[in-house]
C-alpha cells in the first residue's frame, strides 16, 4: 500500500475488533480507563499505566524524537485536530503525543496498529506534498485543514484520523497515571471527577492476575484443604474434588 487512498486497501482487522468489541461489551482499554476514572466508555485494548520513573524516561526519550518524523508530524496533526482555545485544553495541555508514544513504545498495542499509525505519516506527507507542494508540518491551518479533510475521503484516510482522536480522547479522560491528562487537567475541563482510588504501582492492568489464573488457584487451595483434612475427606462431594 502506498497511499491512504490505495484502491487495495482493507480496513485491518484490529480496527474492526475495536468496533466489534464495543458493539459486545467486551473488555477494552477505553472500558477500562472507565473503570479507572470514571469516563466515557470508548472502545480500545487494554491500557498500561505507568509509573513516575517510567513517563520521565518516556518525556526524555520523546523529547528529541519529536524533532523528527514521524513524531514531528503525528504532534503537527494531534494540535490540529485539537488545537489552541479559549474553551478548553490543546493536544498538547493534555500530553496527547506523550501518551501516544507511550501506547506506540510500552503498551501492549497491535504491531499492526503502530504500523498503520506510522506509515499514515508517510501517507499524509505525500499526500500533502502532491496537493499543496509542502510537507504537512510547513502547511497553514487553512492547508492543514484542506489536506486532512482530503484524506478523511478515503477509507484508510478516514480510519487513521479515527485511530489519532481516539487516542486524544484517551489522553483527555484517562487518570494522569497513564501518561496524559497531567493534573486532571481533561476533567477539570469537564468538570469531571476521576474515581478513586486511581491505579498505583503494583495495582496496574498489566500486573493484576489474569481472570484464569486466579480461579485456578482458588480451586488448587480448595483440593489442598481437603486432602489436610480427614474429617472432610469422607464427605463424599468433597471426594469428587480429589478424583477431578
Amino acid at each position: 500500500m502506498k497511499s491512504f487512498f490505495d484502491k487495495h486497501y482493507q480496513t485491518p482487522l484490529w480496527f474492526i475488533k475495536k468496533a466489534d468489541s464495543k458493539a459486545a461489551g467486551n473488555q477494552s482499554r477505553r472500558q477500562f480507563l472507565k473503570s479507572a476514572a470514571g469516563a466515557t466508555a470508548i472502545t480500545a485494548l487494554p491500557v498500561m499505566p505507568l509509573s513516575a520513573k517510567e513517563q520521565e524516561q518516556s518525556f526524555i526519550q520523546l523529547k528529541q524524537l519529536r524533532k523528527t518524523d514521524p513524531w514531528l508530524t503525528l504532534e503537527a496533526t494531534l494540535m490540529h485536530l485539537l488545537p489552541v482555545s479559549d474553551t478548553g485544553p490543546s493536544a498538547d495541555k493534555i500530553n496527547a503525543l506523550v501518551y501516544l508514544h507511550q501506547v506506540m513504545t510500552v503498551q501492549p498495542t497491535d504491531e499492526d496498529e503502530k504500523e498503520f499509525v506510522i506509515k499514515g505519516v508517510g501517507w499524509l506527507d505525500g499526500f500533502s506534498k502532491s496537493q499543496q507542494g509542502k510537507p504537512f508540518v510547513e502547511l497553514s491551518v487553512e492547508q492543514k485543514e484542506a489536506t486532512l479533510r482530503g484524506i478523511s475521503n478515503s477509507t484508510a484516510g478516514s480510519n487513521w484520523l479515527s485511530t489519532l482522536l481516539a487516542y486524544l480522547f484517551e489522553a483527555m479522560l484517562a487518570p494522569p497515571a497513564y501518561g496524559g491528562n497531567p493534573d486532571g487537567i481533561g476533567w477539570q475541563w469537564l468538570e469531571h471527577q476521576g474515581g478513586f482510588p486511581l491505579p498505583k504501582t503494583g495495582q496496574r492492568y498489566f500486573e493484576l492476575p489474569p481472570r484464569g489464573r486466579a480461579k485456578n488457584q482458588i480451586a488448587i487451595r480448595e483440593i489442598d484443604s481437603v486432602k489436610s483434612s480427614d474429617r472432610l475427606a469422607n464427605i463424599p462431594s468433597i471426594k469428587r474434588i480429589n478424583k477431578a
